[in-house]
């Protein structure tokens, strides 16, 4: 694999210090999403998930949504053949008829949407125009991928948002939710609905439905889409970007004239309007074809020359599963802060749930691989979000919830982890779970709310 030799360059962030500091005196997270997790922690007894996941809920027999759902699609509750003829129905409705791009189909020529694309396309007969956010910050191995995804056969567009508003938004997710990959979400889901509105297209197809697949909401379980109003309580934590934008302000990260000069249009859905007027619909390609990643690998692998990365990704034992952003780790790091799971946890959940290992095998893999951290792209982070070491960690800290963490002899450790037994506490050594440069004292219950 070729390697690119790029000297990325981040300049300094305008950040008024003095409302910043004001400002975090009174910080109040914007996650809203925690306020409903369970404090009590359960973890699922066919795959490797808790119950700290937002939205995943477990059933009688201590079984979570996305294991049941698994069941459903594998063992016969969903007719595929019946999704299929709705699928047919569906792209003979919007076929286009002079050769003009009929649907547009988001996504970063990975695995998934590559089957996507070149399934709609190839199978059903359809013009699908490819429709990128990029990542943060692109890897090797991501560009590599949609350069050949491109060659075999697709017309695509990227979208690269303006550099210090994006690292800026970042930095305001990072600090008010817990996570800084928050501005990708907000493109990954509104860029192409902004991309068929302008270009008069008025059908998407995104991949799977995460919600069903991976655990959380299941009030689009049975039906082949979403409406943008799902968007924020699905996707953005409660919180969307409006707020954000004014909560930056107050912190002095965006200055009033950042936010008159930009209108951050490709952050949001279109007006209702505008897609009650295109009839604009989006469709989960998920919810008609059995949705199994690990075969998507091989099938973009064969189709659009998709290769996986050379080595494992830091914090999973995978090497093609969301390869194209360098900052994706953290978005993984973050969750493992705030719930207690990683990117490890996702991707042996995902295939415990397809059969490709077992329950034993998975729990094996979180033990080894879910605590690492990403230290070879940490500089790069910190540069992207313009902080230092230890700010990064007081946030962390912060974000650590007492249920999920406990602070012993100057250093933090899991109070529970998953195993193959019903109850474990601490059954890994402190040193398996700890990360780098950590030391602070913990907050109290009280201080929770505090920041910094």
């Amino acid at each position: 694999m070729n390697r690119m030799n790029i000297n990325y360059k981040f300049c300094k962030l305008n950040i008024n210090k003095i409302k910043y500091q004001e400002y975090v005196k009174s910080f109040k997270t914007k996650d809203l999403q925690l306020d409903n997790i369970p404090q009590k922690i359960v973890f699922c007894k066919k795959c490797v998930i808790s119950n700290q996941r937002p939205r995943t809920e477990f059933n009688e027999e201590g079984i979570c949504n996305a294991c049941v759902y698994a069941q459903w699609k594998f063992f016969g509750k969903i007719d595929w053949k019946k999704r299929e003829q709705e699928l047919q129905d569906l792209c003979n409705k919007y076929r286009s008829k002079d050769n003009s791009f009929d649907c547009i189909v988001p996504g970063s020529a990975g695995k998934d949407s590559s089957i996507v694309t070149h399934q709609l396309k190839y199978k059903y007969g359809m013009r699908p125009l490819a429709v990128t956010w990029a990542p943060f910050i692109y890897s090797a191995a991501g560009y590599q991928n949609y350069f050949n995804f491109i060659q075999s056969g697709f017309d695509g567009v990227i979208a690269y948002p303006n550099g210090i508003l994006h690292r800026k938004l970042a930095r305001i997710a990072f600090e008010l939710k817990g996570d800084p990959w928050e501005p990708f979400a907000f493109g990954q889901k509104a860029f192409a609905m902004q991309l068929a509105a302008k270009f008069r297209i008025p059908l998407v197809f995104y991949g799977e439905n995460g919600e069903v697949e991976y655990g959380g909401s299941f009030k689009n379980v049975n039906k082949a889409f979403e409406d943008p109003s799902d968007w924020e309580e699905l996707y953005y934590k409660g919180t969307g970007l409006q707020v954000l934008l004014q909560e930056g302000l107050k912190m002095g990260i965006f200055t009033e004239e950042e936010l008159k000069q930009a209108n951050f249009e490709f952050y949001q859905a279109p007006p209702l309007k505008e897609i009650q007027e295109l009839k604009l619909q989006m469709h989960w390609f998920s919810y008609y074809k059995l949705w199994v990643p690990q075969e998507h690998f091989y099938y973009a692998a064969k189709h659009t020359g998709f290769e996986a990365n050379v080595e494992r990704t830091q914090g999973t034992y995978t090497k093609f599963v969301s390869l194209d952003d360098r900052l994706d780790p953290f978005h993984w790091i973050t969750a493992y802060m705030k719930f207690g799971y990683g990117r490890a946890t996702r991707e042996a959940c995902t295939d415990i749930r397809c059969g490709h290992i077992t329950r034993e095998e998975g729990v094996a893999l979180v033990h080894r691989y879910d605590h690492e951290f990403p230290e070879d792209m940490f500089p790069e982070f910190l540069d992207y979000l313009d902080i230092t070491e230890d700010h990064f960690w007081k946030v962390m800290d912060h974000y650590r919830r007492l249920n999920v963490w406990e602070f012993i002899k100057g250093k933090w450790r899991l109070r529970r982890i998953v195993s193959n037994k019903d109850v474990v506490f601490g059954e890994i050594s402190p040193e398996r779970i700890q990360f780098p440069q950590q030391g602070l004292h913990p907050p109290a219950f009280h201080e929770q709310e505090k920041l910094l």
